[in-house]
């Protein structure tokens, strides 16, 4: 896992370009224009869905599961790779690459996956339970935090608030995959890769928020802002 400052500033620019091509991709970010949860109704199948649509609007099921894996809803989501957002996207604002916002925190795993429950940006104050795995423990300006990062199907993903929410950058709290070896119980946290959730670009998103655990309590000047629109556009 080390690397040379060069080589991770090399890294983090490619890793710009990756997230411009990718929220802008036929099912990135910007092309999701629709999310209906339903049960067996047959008028919102995709087929149904699709019809009137244009040709650049593409359907998918989904479905949300409970932390033992149980089907609790399915639904389907529309994808417009020609989407209001995604004309009138321009980029992602970001902070400049900082190598102090890359910090080492060691890593303790569980005996087995924890439940800890999440709120989420669209349900209203209830809480979902996301299975976490293990315990970093970080050193972040000073303070020591022991952080949750969720199994998201196989990577760890910290979801943080910070004090530049809702001024500086995305309101809700950024995301954050986790650096981890096989071997080893160390890890990296490069805040300059941390990302504006998916809700940040479509409201048919529902992302989870950062529990108290996670609020970073100083200001963390790296990573990404806020996607930025011509013409006015907000995301809706």
């Amino acid at each position: 896992m080390s690397t040379s400052l060069d080589e991770r500033l090399v890294d983090w620019q490619n890793w710009r370009i990756r997230r411009q091509t990718a929220v802008t991709s036929e099912q990135g970010n910007l092309a999701l224009v629709q999310t209906i949860w339903h049960s067996d109704d047959i008028s919102t199948s995709p087929e149904n869905l699709l019809l009137g649509q244009p040709s650049t609007v593409k359907a998918t099921e989904i479905e949300r599961k409970d932390f033992s894996g149980k089907i609790l809803a399915t639904g389907v989501r529309l994808w417009d790779s020609n989407s209001e957002a995604i004309q009138a996207f321009e980029e992602i604002d970001a902070f400049p690459y900082e190598p102090s916002w890359v910090i080492v925190g060691t890593y303790t795993a569980h005996g087995e996956a924890k439940p800890i429950p999440f709120e989420y940006i669209r349900d209203n104050g209830g809480t979902r339970d996301l299975a976490v795995p293990g315990d970093i423990a970080v050193e972040i300006a000073g303070e020591n935090y022991l952080l949750h990062a969720f199994d998201d199907d196989g990577p760890l993903l910290l979801v943080f608030g910070d004090h530049t929410n809702g001024k500086e950058t995305y309101g809700s709290g950024r995301f954050l995959f986790v650096e981890r070896g096989t071997d080893t119980n160390r890890v990296i946290l490069d805040f300059n890769k941390a990302f504006v959730p998916p809700c940040g670009f479509s409201i048919h998103y529902n992302c989870p928020l950062p529990p108290q655990q996670n609020r970073i309590r100083t200001a963390i000047t790296a990573g990404e802002k806020h996607p930025l629109f011509k013409n006015n556009y907000t995301s809706h």
